[in-house]
């Protein structure tokens, strides 16, 4: 943590000022115009230096308002003028500030900055941001808006302002820097499957697509960088698959072309789906080949179709059941326990609405999404066995798809007793997002796992994943008759009426600690076409994921 200190020598001020207080500043000393904003002989620069000589008391308790006011007062005014130094003493972390602070100038090429307070709202302080970036005779203005919060400092208990990259730009995460120069990488124009070009304009939910794409193949599309200002993601970012963000830019490059897989017309359909549902995503694919037709988030600012990770509740009972049947602890028609409850590892595990089937077959259970069938035959697995059922057979959990763009694979990690049991019904650790569960979907289809990918591997001549075995025949056809009973008759089935064909689904719902309402899940296929989708918070599968994954397999023909 960095170390507060005073900021040195004298500089006239352009102090920014917050609420409706306005004061002549004449020349001074660099927060000297703290007492026209509420300081004085008990203000807080003045008492400051009073009790640090005294030796009184370390200060706690909530920030006064005027606590906050100044010292966001200070911070802002020695940074509006360029005095890093000051501006980064009045935070927690000086030394990460002063980093951040001079890249501002040099890295960004940020100048002529002018910082306007808002009002305070407790102990956060929102501000605007207008200035200019110019990188040799180009230049253009800047206009943002960020916040900051006051908080008591370790040690002495004074405020300072919480420090963190997003302060200075809300696109920064820590270890994130600002920079303008010559693009990292040259524009990349992505072209649907025939040829049209994609845009975040017609297309909302394409915006972190397109930048993954960019990132990926900017230098092998043929284009030429132009100039901008970017956020270049740190260590942390980096690991969490974040890509290099485009603020500004001062002048264009040419742009390659990477042609991706994306129907126009289903993109466009899948967006429809997810409108003004801000936690919804959806992915449709082709089942035999793994191409993948479409991509939707209701939510633009975070990929969860493709990089969400998520516990997919009872749509991972497809992958679990296909494990059972191969070990013959289940199958289609035979009888199977759905009891009310069943007890596993020290949890003791139920029902939705605690229901039972008396005497029903694995396929009923299937289809109403019976966890205690499921939950049952955990004493007689290995704890690893649903981990090498969903790498071997699915593809899953391997974090090595070459899709194109940045993915989650999917996590099924080795657990014991009631997590264990849990991850049979999709809770505990595993953790999925829709193109996850849209290839499962697809690998039931088809009979063996294709990689999902965005872009063809000929592109780049790239290695797409592959699954080491696949189903035997027998298990296979259960598995399909079991979807499609589900699709039909079972609770997938109000979401599924009128899409015809040949069909199958499984619906889910995760339970996810202080959500009001699980998060719903579906998966399904139809013909060669396979999706899958959810919705946080949208309660049951049937009812908030169905329709929106339905109503796509129907636009899909």
């Amino acid at each position: 943590m960095g170390s507060r200190r005073a900021a040195a020598g004298r500089r006239s001020t352009r102090p920014a000022v917050i609420g409706s207080v306005a004061a002549v500043v004449v020349a001074g000393a660099g927060f000297g115009a703290y007492a026209m904003y509420g300081g004085g002989a008990d203000g807080e620069d003045g008492g400051r230096t009073t009790s640090a000589a005294a030796g009184e008391k370390v200060k706690s308790g909530p920030l006064t308002a005027a606590e906050v006011t100044a010292t966001a007062q200070r911070f802002l005014t020695a940074w509006q003028n360029g005095d890093v130094a000051g501006a980064a003493a009045g935070t927690d972390d000086a030394e990460a500030a002063k980093a951040l602070l001079t890249g501002y100038t040099k890295d960004a090429r940020v100048k002529d900055v002018t910082l306007t307070p808002g009002t305070p709202a407790g102990d956060k302080v929102p501000f605007s941001v207008k200035a200019t970036v110019a990188h040799g005779e180009t230049s253009k203005p800047l206009t943002y808006d960020s916040a900051l919060t006051v908080v008591r400092g370790p040690g002495d208990g004074e405020p300072l302002v919480d420090w963190h990259a997003a302060v200075v730009h809300p696109e920064l995460k820590d270890g994130d820097k600002l920079v303008t120069g010559e693009a990292g990488d040259p524009p990349v124009e992505a072209l649907d499957r025939d040829g049209g070009k994609l845009t975040a304009a017609e297309y909302p939910s394409l915006g972190t697509v397109l930048d993954g794409l960019r990132e990926k193949y900017g230098e092998k599309a043929g284009g030429t960088p132009g100039i901008e200002l970017r956020v270049v993601r740190g260590k942390e970012s980096k690991a969490a698959k974040a890509s290099d963000k485009t603020l500004l830019e001062l002048s264009e490059g040419t742009p390659g072309t990477v042609k991706t897989t994306l129907d126009p017309a289903l993109q466009a359909a899948a967006e429809q789906q997810v409108s003004g549902k801000a936690r919804a995503s959806v992915v449709l694919m082709r089942a035999s080949t793994g191409e993948i037709l479409a991509v939707a988030n209701g939510g633009h600012g975070f990929n969860t179709a493709f990089q969400g990770s998520l516990a997919p509740g009872s749509t991972m009972k497809v992958v679990t059941a296909s494990m059972l049947i191969e070990k013959n602890l289940a199958s289609m028609d035979e009888k199977h326990p759905c009891p009310k409850y069943f007890s596993y590892g020290g949890w003791k595990f139920q029902n939705d609405d605690e229901f039972e089937i008396k005497d029903g077959t694995f396929k009923a259970s299937f289809a109403r999404s019976c966890n205690t069938a499921f939950i049952s035959q955990a004493p007689e697995l290995e704890n690893d066995d649903l981990t090498k059922q969903a790498k071997e057979v699915f593809g899953l959990s391997m974090n090595n798809w070459t899709v194109g763009v940045p993915t989650f694979d999917g996590s099924v990690p080795v657990q014991s007793a009631a997590p264990m049991a849990a991850s049979l019904i999709g809770q505990g650790g595993v953790r999925m997002n829709p193109l996850n569960m849209a290839s499962v979907a697809a690998t039931v289809k088809s009979g063996s796992f294709h990689q999902p990918y965005l872009v063809p591997p000929s592109v780049d001549g790239r290695k797409l994943a592959t699954a080491s075995r696949t189903m035997s025949a027998s298990t296979l056809a259960q598995l399909r008759e079991m979807m499609s009973y589900t699709a039909a008759a079972g609770t997938a089935a109000g979401a599924m009426a009128g899409v015809g064909g040949d069909a199958g689904a499984k619906t889910g719902s995760a339970e996810v600690d202080n959500q009001e309402k699980p998060n719903g899940w579906f998966t399904a296929y139809k013909g060669d076409l396979a999706a899958a989708g959810v919705v946080q918070q949208g309660g049951h599968g049937s009812e908030s994921a169905g329709p929106i994954v339905a109503a796509l397999l129907k636009n899909a023909g």
